[in-house]
């Protein structure tokens, strides 16, 4: 069992990040992003000469996503392949605080076995005109797009299945509501924690979620058919001030982020010691 993970999963542009994000920042929790270990997966499937993982790494992203089917787009996804990986890196983790774990890779089969409880996954699935138009926003051609709505419709039928909370997300509810909803779901594992209680152990979760976006983006500028150079580009990274009640991202180039606390625009580093208290919101 991984009693110190929570699990928060769905489709593409289903908003786990930002949930995820908001969540454990307020409460003090290590959030772990897949997205931030695609290329560390990608190393490992090639070591362990998965067959999708070499398209991944001798193809340009453009090719991958040109003329093929749903079926095969999730062939090259490398999700099948992820999900155990995912596990694994749970099970390297500390086991305090607790881990909040987000990402497209995640099934609830997959999680099932290894949950404390059932309430501790929560499954975010659009509905289909909501995922649509979500996609739609970012660019995403129609194959994408139907593979992305099959998705969330295996989502849901496995958290049906396995017992565990699914939230169908839609433009009527905004991200506070939903947090609020995420947040009551996991209210037994948030109030037994373990959390991050002092400044300075929040702010080094802070940091080790910045480290990692630092480490996708330059992962990404590694591959052989990556053009150009990883420190110029621009991200949004977690503010360090360590208030649990701050939300706010601080832009900056990935070459900017140095060994000083990332902070928003007129955030103060704070002060060692303890912080106040975290708050409750169920």
């Amino acid at each position: 069992m991984l009693q110190h993970v929570l699990w928060i999963g769905g489709p593409p542009c289903s908003g786990k990040t930002a949930i995820a994000t908001r969540i454990a920042r307020r409460h003090g929790l290590r959030w772990y992003n897949a997205d931030t270990q695609t290329w560390a997966h990608l190393d490992r499937a090639l070591r362990d000469g998965h067959p999708a993982a070499l398209p991944w790494q001798t193809m340009a992203p453009g090719e991958r996503w040109t003329a093929r089917t749903p079926a095969e787009l999730d062939e090259l996804s490398l999700d099948r392949e992820r999900g155990p990986m995912i596990l694994e890196d749970m099970r390297a983790l500390p086991r305090t605080p607790l881990v909040l774990a987000e990402g497209t890779p995640l099934r609830p089969n997959l999680v099932a076995p290894v949950l404390a409880t059932s309430a501790h996954a929560v499954w975010l699935v659009p509905t289909p005109g909501c995922h649509r138009a979500r996609l739609e926003q970012r660019g995403a051609r129609e194959n994408s797009i139907q593979r992305s709505l099959e998705l969330g419709s295996e989502i849901e039928r496995q958290a049906s299945d396995c017992g565990q909370a699914l939230f169908r997300v839609d433009e009527s509810r905004g991200i506070d509501e939903v947090v609020a909803t995420v947040e009551h779901s996991f209210g037994e594992a948030l109030t037994h924690g373990p959390r991050a209680r002092t400044l300075a152990e929040r702010r080094m979760l802070l940091r080790e979620a910045n480290k990692a976006i630092v480490s996708q983006v330059r992962g990404y500028y590694a591959r052989p058919w990556a053009d150009g150079e990883a420190d110029p580009v621009v991200r949004a990274f977690i503010c360090e001030c360590g208030d649990p009640g701050c939300d706010a991202d601080a832009v900056l180039a990935v070459g900017a982020v140095s060994d000083e606390p990332v902070l928003a625009p007129g955030h103060p580093p704070g002060e060692s010691g303890p912080h106040a208290p975290l708050p409750g919101a169920y």
